[in-house]
């Protein structure tokens, strides 16, 4: 009897070690595209997000979200879901400016979106913003909602009108350079709804300025929520010179990037741009 249980004993435990090589394997799947560092206690694990250069998420919505966050819903068909669904550079995360030439500052965008940035210096701040809403309403064929107001009168000016019949993508492209460049923060902040309570932030909401001289505006591109009603969100900019569109990275808390936390900070800071959180607006 004895010599059977020193016998049994040797193969339980090779078997004990083989059952827990494969949990831990499958934990490391799971959480592939999650950084868990250990303490020195070896007790607490610190959350961070894997950058995109290493990840390669395919889209806006593979961005992992912090635990005990779920991302808030939104209607099909909506803006928020199409942002959520948009594709985001894989093949390298060089983020370029309008004449071909990177931008001076490679550490400040966290994912960089699939959309040109043009070939002349248009696409800047409220541009990209004003490029995502008619990117959207363009995919959904609502050509007769594509407008967008001048400056100097204030009044909107048509895509249907504009193409004369003509709906190609390239007719399209050569609208939105033409509101590009008679339109801009202060035109489009008087286009938006203000948003009374920031914490019903969602997806397609828009921050923005004018003025100082210039003035800014970012697209949130995602919202995600806990139970406790804590809010985090991520937002898409260009800048000037013009840019491409990119999902700006949060300097303040690297361990949330590229999330923000909603009254984490008295204001919201991103790397280039400081903004209060009354400047939310909606189309």
């Amino acid at each position: 009897m004895k010599n059977i249980a020193i016998i049994l004993l040797p193969l339980l435990f090779v078997l004990a070690c083989n059952s827990q090589n494969s949990n831990e394997k499958q934990k490391s799947s799971d959480t592939s595209n999650v950084s868990n560092t250990d303490s020195v206690s070896n007790k607490e694990k610190v959350f961070t997000i894997k950058p995109q250069a290493e990840a390669k998420y395919p889209d806006i919505k593979s961005i992992p979200v912090p635990p005990g966050y779920e991302r808030v819903s939104v209607e099909e068909g909506s803006f928020g879901e199409w942002l959520r669904n948009l594709n985001l550079k894989t093949e390298n995360n060089d983020l370029y400016l309008y004449d071909g030439n990177l931008k001076y500052s490679q550490d400040l965008h966290f994912a960089v979106l699939k959309f040109d940035a043009g070939k002349s210096d248009l696409q800047q701040c409220a541009d990209a913003v004003m490029r995502l809403r008619g990117e959207y309403l363009y995919a959904q064929h609502q050509y007769k909602d594509i407008h967008f107001n001048f400056l100097s009168d204030g009044k909107p000016r048509y895509f249907t009108q504009y193409g004369h019949g003509d709906k190609s993508y390239k007719k399209f492209r050569n609208y939105m350079n033409y509101i590009f460049s008679y339109a801009n923060t202060a035109s489009l902040k008087k286009e938006l709804t203000p948003v009374k309570n920031p914490k019903n932030i969602r997806p397609g909401d828009v921050f923005i300025q004018s003025g100082r001289p210039y003035g800014h505006a970012v697209t949130v591109v995602d919202v995600a929520k806990n139970k406790e009603g804590d809010v985090i969100f991520t937002v898409s900019q260009s800048y000037m010179p013009a840019e491409e569109i990119n999902i700006v990275k949060n300097l303040n808390n690297s361990k949330l990037s590229p999330w923000y936390k909603l009254y984490e900070t008295p204001t919201l800071k991103i790397p280039e741009w400081e903004f209060e959180y009354s400047d939310l607006r909606r189309f």
